[in-house]
């Protein structure tokens, strides 16, 4: 990459960049190379048949939904508070199309290793078509991977988990086809997915047992009630874009502000939360079990509309122990009781570990996969020591516990795209 003798200083060079994943993360790296470079190559590897995919979840988001849009691009025209799943994937594949970005992405392509060439200064990449099973190989300067934090669901690494006869499915990759009309059904979890399913599964199943290791502040409201936004308020925001901005503004300022453990909001919020919990609850016994003794915010809050209600239900029994063992029949609590379901819905997160379903090898073939194995580390979610021109939009100690995600996701890419600059010198 040193310049030629004949080229002028800062004189742009063509640059080879490989993206893993066309999600939020992918996208954005796509549109700002297309804004502010010439020469470059492109290439978005993404698993899943289309950007932004996340198969079968059935899940909102958890914050509100204008907030859950890049800064630049937002969208005036969200149905409700809190955007489902498929109205969120419908933002990204129109910002997509708008700035043609879909000449760079190659769907139902999975990335299975990466090996950084000492020798060449180039990263290789393998790469298989899920189409045809085909494998192939390219190299580039850059290696981007925007794979995401929420990429592998987690089954609960409980004994038995294959010896359960009834139906059996994951917040996120859910089955349409799984009837609960009449059923037993089991939850095990109660974090942002399970607050947001219990209303729904409650209101059509027979009977359901909740699984609940730990209490959790149930959040009404971030700013704005969960509701349809009326035709005249999508009107408004399309033709007043301060008042769409003054809504967004509003949102950030509650939610950043409160997640300061010294801050009056967080004090505010914690006497708030607790009242709002109690209103609904009505009963001590539940109260001390359900409402949390510690900060709002140090566990990842999540819009809590219905899900009380549905808790308190009369066909909704409360656990408040951890599910130690699959049986033919049901699950076995850790105080040793047997529940008999009809189906299991396991709503027990994601694989956090930042670990790479693939090898990634880098200086002297080391492998990230072994070096994260105990405990993962990086420069500023960015970038890891010994892996040249790899970059991370959300590695580890990434600023995503709490709000929005695409907040972090421009962040990173105002870090990452000087030093792809860099390399066009």
């Amino acid at each position: 990459m040193d310049p030629l003798h004949t080229e002028a200083i800062h004189t742009e060079r063509p640059i080879s960049i490989v993206c893993i994943g066309a999600g939020a993360s992918g996208l954005l790296l796509a549109y700002k190379l297309q804004r502010s470079f010439g020469q470059f190559e492109l290439t978005i590897f993404e698993k899943n048949n289309g950007v932004s995919d996340l198969p079968g979840s059935r899940c909102a988001c958890d914050v509100p939904a204008h907030n859950y849009t890049y800064s630049f691009e937002p969208k005036h025209d969200w149905s409700r508070t809190y955007a489902g799943s498929e109205e969120i994937r419908q933002y990204f594949e129109t910002f997509k199309e708008k700035y043609r970005l879909g000449r760079f992405i190659r769907l139902r392509h999975l990335v299975t290793n990466a090996q950084w060439l000492d020798a060449d200064g180039l990263w290789q990449v393998e790469v298989t078509n899920l189409e045809d099973s085909s494998s192939y190989r390219c190299t580039c300067h850059i290696l981007v991977n925007a794979s995401g934090y929420l990429n592998t669901w987690a089954w609960p690494e409980i004994a038995g988990l294959s010896d359960f006869e009834g139906q059996l499915v994951h917040s996120a990759d859910w089955d349409d086809k799984i009837e609960l009309q009449g059923k037993n059904v089991a939850l095990i979890g109660n974090g942002s997915s399970a607050v947001q399913l219990l209303p729904e599964i409650q209101s059509k199943a027979h009977r359901v047992t909740t699984f609940m290791r730990s209490p959790l502040w149930v959040l009404p409201t971030i700013g704005d009630d969960q509701r349809v936004y009326s035709a005249e308020e999508i009107q408004c925001f399309r033709e007043t874009p301060d008042a769409l901005l003054r809504v967004r503004k509003l949102n950030e300022a509650v939610v950043n502000t409160a997640y300061l453990s010294n801050s009056v909001l967080q004090s505010q919020s914690k006497v708030a939360f607790a009242d709002g919990m109690r209103k609904v609850i009505k009963d001590k016994a539940v109260e001390a079990k359900l409402i949390p003794d510690w900060g709002v915010g140090c566990r990842r809050l999540t819009p809590g509309i219905g899900y009380l209600e549905a808790l308190l239900a009369a066909n909704v029994q409360r656990v408040h122990e951890g599910v130690v063992e699959f049986t033919k029949q049901g699950c076995k609590s850790s105080g040793g009781t047997v529940y008999p379901v009809d189906v299991i819905v396991c709503a027990t997160g994601f694989d956090m570990s930042f670990v790479s379903r693939f090898p990634i090898q880098g200086h002297d073939g080391i492998n990230l996969q072994t070096v994260w194995k105990e405990r993962p580390s990086s420069y500023l979610g960015i970038a890891a020591a010994g892996f040249p021109n790899y970059f991370m939009f959300l590695g580890p100690y990434s600023p995503v516990a709490n709000g929005p995600t695409l907040a972090a996701i421009g962040k990173r890419q105002v870090y990452i795209h000087p030093l792809e600059a860099k390399h066009c010198e």
